[in-house]
């Protein structure tokens, strides 16, 4: 049986954006579907994060597939680099490391400890079978460039929709058929099309 994480991002929480809906087509295709609260943006830290990630640690296993929006992406990395046993696949949506675009620099200070460290790529390439990069060609926050912070180390192209923004709430985003297509191929056939 698969097992899906979405995994929400900072100032962000389980029931924005498309979040809700995909978990419940993806519940209706008799995935077992979590979807954790983290602290943000208050406590929010790396390691508080991994916190509210332990109680649910017992159901990732090799059926396991990983969906991080934003921060969220990037604590997947992290994660993933933590792991002892391979998962089944990853879906980055407007994920990132380094800092993102945000002229008050409020998002990048609390973002700091999940961003401002050399991640372990072999490990992390190694205990997942399969990613994807989702980006948007005009994200307010993570353009392509700063996308190509996580592709080129993983060795993965961005998968690109256009004008999607950040895929949130505001940029029209409160369904993502085109995430659920590439979910689906990925538990069918173990391939993304």
């Amino acid at each position: 049986m698969t097992t899906v994480f979405i995994i929400h991002g900072a100032y962000g929480n389980p029931e924005e954006n498309w979040f809700l809906w995909l978990k419940e087509k993806l519940t209706e295709m008799g995935c077992v579907v979590f979807t954790p609260t983290f602290p943000t943006p208050k406590d929010q830290s790396l390691d508080n994060w991994l916190k509210a990630l332990k109680p649910f640690e017992g159901y990732i296993d090799e059926d396991t597939i990983f969906v991080g929006h934003s921060l969220g992406s990037t604590f997947i990395l992290s994660v993933l680099e933590k792991l002892s046993k391979k998962v089944k696949g990853t879906f980055l949506v407007a994920g990132f490391i380094g800092p993102v675009r945000d002229s008050r620099d409020t998002m990048n200070r609390i973002n700091s400890t999940f961003c401002d460290r050399n991640f372990k790529w072999d490990k992390i390439k190694g205990n997942c079978g399969k990613f994807v990069l989702i980006n948007s060609d005009n994200d307010p926050y993570v353009p392509l460039e700063i996308a190509e912070n996580v592709s080129r180390p993983l060795g993965v192209p961005l998968t690109i929709i256009r004008d999607a923004g950040h895929f949130n709430k505001d940029s029209g985003y409160t369904r993502f058929p085109e995430l659920l297509d590439m979910i689906e191929d990925l538990i069918s056939s173990g391939q993304v099309k």
